[in-house]
């Protein structure tokens, strides 16, 4: 038996970076899949389980603002986390050198309906099961429960959520027409560990509606 869910998100501002932009941030017009994703599994995760998502359907107008903010621009490297632990010596990153400000264009007061299913993994125990799963997630959506909070993009940016009914009706934004939003990121490719690769696909909304189930996806 396969289980479904609706769920409505939504918040203050949301940044799905372009991979193709990364100095001055730019969002994508729409979330992407492995967001939607991403929020899901800050509800519920367990590695015998993957989510899959159906659609995401677009609520409100697609809306962009720019805002700067404070970005720290250097990474603490592994080798340096490492060679510090030798030495015994404190690794840090001084933000009051390394700190500077960059430029982003976030969507504004975005709010969407994810539609999405689970699939059993192979590393799902004896006892662990569809219904089970399906159970744990109803119940801690219902109930504003999380991991941690799921979030726009960015963790400055956390989003609101709720599981909708089957019997609710949404009206959308986009009702009659077709938006073609270009290429967006799919998902990452983790089968190689040591060569992540990317994943995407030609998006069309139609009705307000981003249908991934049928979607050809290239790498």
């Amino acid at each position: 038996m396969s289980y479904g869910f609706r769920l409505e998100v939504w918040g203050d501002y949301a940044l799905f970076t372009r991979p193709e932009l990364k100095v001055e941030r730019v969002s994508y017009d729409c979330m992407t899949p492995s967001a939607a994703r991403g929020i899901l599994e800050a509800i519920l995760w367990h590695p015998g389980m993957r989510w899959q998502i159906d659609q995401i359907e677009v609520c409100n107008p697609i809306q962009f603002t720019n805002i700067r903010r404070n970005e720290v621009k250097v990474k603490l490297r592994t080798d340096q986390i490492v060679q510090a632990i030798t030495d015994g010596k404190p690794v840090y990153i001084d933000t009051g050198r390394e700190i500077q400000q960059r430029a982003s264009m976030v969507l504004t007061h975005p709010r969407y309906i994810i539609t999405a299913h689970f699939d059993m993994t192979g590393k799902a125990s004896a006892t662990d099961s569809p219904a089970k799963f399906a159970a744990m997630f109803e119940r801690r959506a219902r109930k504003g429960q999380c991991f941690h909070q799921p979030y726009f993009g960015c963790r400055e940016f956390p989003c609101h959520f709720r599981l909708k009914d089957d019997k609710e009706v949404t009206e959308g934004c986009y009702m009659g027409q077709e938006k073609d939003l270009g290429w967006m990121l799919y998902d990452m490719d983790y089968n190689n560990k040591q060569d992540i690769q990317p994943m995407f696909f030609h998006a069309i909304l139609k009705n307000g509606i981003l249908d991934l189930r049928n979607c050809e996806v290239h790498r």
